[in-house]
């Protein structure tokens, strides 16, 4: 048996791997359980349980940090790479892997350079979309009847619009109570300005004709909820116009671009909102005056004009009086015109009755002239008389002639055609098939007609053989039948004439 060697007696005590990782802990969490570390932002991640996780560095060292999500909720800000931002919170280790972290709780922008750089970034950001653009922006209604108004119920901006309202001319006043600044004010502008805009038009709440956001100065940490996208965003979405008051008059955010209209100050908001009443008074009043007045100088000018008419007018009685003159001229005349028109018309029938010539004359010239057409009809008929028996006696002579020639053509005739038959006879004769007899050929034929190949010839059947001089009947393989050899059909195989 081998001994064991004894281990060196020592002083330092042994820990466990968990309880020096628990040790760390407590040291670590006792000794920074409050600290505010400046650093940039690196590797930002928003989980879906709604932890964040990132890190924050300098030009040396990185620290791991992480904002759980019921803090990551109230924070001011929303975080993004590349922010330099000074964090609020405490470190502690995760035993697990042997790393430490920071937990935020708190975290703001580091110096008003970053939140102007950030600020500017925002802005170019929005303007690319198109939300600053001037042609978006729309007119602020002349007199609202409703004027909605998102700000603080509790500071004095509510009492210098309300103040400012009465003074020029009251109105019904909305307010929508919001946090200016701090955590969730941002949300709770936005969600103001998309509630006015959902109010019904004919609902028990009237839906505002215009929009006042307003706050009164302060830093640009204050004012930062104005410059928040969602803020901004709601603002260009509004189809109630807006006016944005944030600040004082040297105090620029981004909601002023987005709005219809920027006002310097919440008071000038009011009066930019709604016109003087005591000078729409005296307007309408002037105006009421120089309408009075004018219809005083048309009615005058009118009188004027009448009475230079009048002026002008002859006097009536001695327009009647020449009326009087001229009737009397036109029945003078009427009466006379009678009995020269009676006479005037009797001269132009006497004038007339001398042309007319007496019946008895226009009887004899028209007999005249019908006895001097009858005898050119007379003539017309005989000349068409003789040429007619001219032409009659013409046709006459040629058919004469035509008959006198009529027999020797048709000699001719028959004679040509007589030619031709026998011609066509000759020609007939020389392809007939006996002459081929002649020659000493025949012609073989069964029940069906000739036969034209050997290959139809069948042992035992009857056929029919012509020869110039006769027909005999023979059966194939046997030769003639004895009836056929002692009788014999005469035929010179000649072709009588057709004539």
């Amino acid at each position: 048996m081998t001994d064991t060697p004894a281990r060196p007696a020592s002083n330092v005590p042994e820990f466990t791997v968990s309880e020096l990782s628990g040790s760390l802990k407590r040291t670590v969490e006792e000794t920074f359980a409050h600290v505010r570390v400046r650093g940039e932002i690196s590797g930002f991640k928003r989980h879906s349980s709604g932890h964040l996780y990132f890190a924050l560095k300098d030009a040396d060292a990185v620290l791991d940090a992480v904002c759980w999500r019921g803090q990551a909720g109230r924070l001011a800000m929303n975080p993004e790479d590349g922010m330099e931002v000074v964090a609020t919170g405490r470190l502690t280790t995760y035993p697990g892997r042997s790393k430490y972290q920071m937990v935020v709780e708190r975290m703001e922008l580091a110096g008003q350079g970053a939140l102007l750089k950030l600020l500017e970034d925002r802005k170019r950001k929005l303007a690319a979309e198109g939300l600053f653009d001037a042609g978006r922006k729309r007119p602020i209604p002349f007199l609202p009847e409703v004027i909605g108004v998102v700000t603080s119920p509790t500071g004095a901006v509510i009492r210098d619009i309300l103040h400012r309202l009465a003074d020029r001319f009251p109105r019904r006043v909305l307010l929508w109570p919001v946090a200016v600044q701090g955590d969730g004010a941002a949300q709770q502008v936005a969600d103001a300005i998309h509630g006015f805009n959902q109010l019904p038009l004919d609902g028990p709440v009237p839906r505002p004709d215009v929009l006042i956001v307003a706050r009164g100065g302060g830093s640009i940490e204050d004012l930062w909820a104005f410059n928040e996208e969602v803020v901004v965003r709601a603002a260009a979405a509004s189809k109630i116009p807006l006016i944005s008051a944030v600040g004082h008059e040297t105090d620029t955010t981004l909601i002023d671009f987005a709005s219809d209209l920027r006002a310097p100050t919440p008071t000038a908001a009011a009066e930019k909102a709604v016109p003087v009443r005591a000078e729409l008074v005296a307007q309408v009043a002037d105006c009421g005056g120089r309408m009075v007045g004018s219809m005083a100088r048309g009615i005058e000018e009118r009188r004027v004009r009448v009475e230079h008419l009048s002026h002008a007018l002859p006097n009536p009685r001695r327009v009647i009086e020449d009326c009087a003159l001229r009737l009397d001229d036109r029945v003078e005349r009427l009466r006379l015109a009678l009995p020269n028109l009676l006479h005037k018309r009797g001269a132009d029938l006497e004038r007339l009755a001398a042309r007319l010539k007496h019946p008895r004359e226009l009887l004899s010239e028209k007999g005249h002239a019908l006895t001097q057409l009858s005898t050119r009809l007379d003539h017309a008929m005989k000349s068409a008389a003789a040429a007619e028996k001219a032409r009659i006696d013409k046709a006459g002579l040629r058919l004469e002639q035509m008959a006198e020639r009529l027999p020797p053509a048709m000699g001719r005739v028959l004679d040509d055609r007589a030619a031709r038959v026998q011609s066509l006879a000759a020609l007939l004769e020389s392809y007939s098939y006996k002459g081929v007899l002649t020659r000493g050929y025949a012609v073989v034929r069964d029940a069906a007609g000739a036969v034209m190949s050997a290959a139809d010839a069948q042992a035992g059947a009857g056929w029919s053989v012509e020869f110039a001089d006769g027909k005999t009947e023979v059966v194939v393989g046997h030769g003639p039948p004895p009836a056929a050899r002692k009788h014999k059909t005469k035929d010179d195989g000649r072709q009588g004439s057709l004539l």
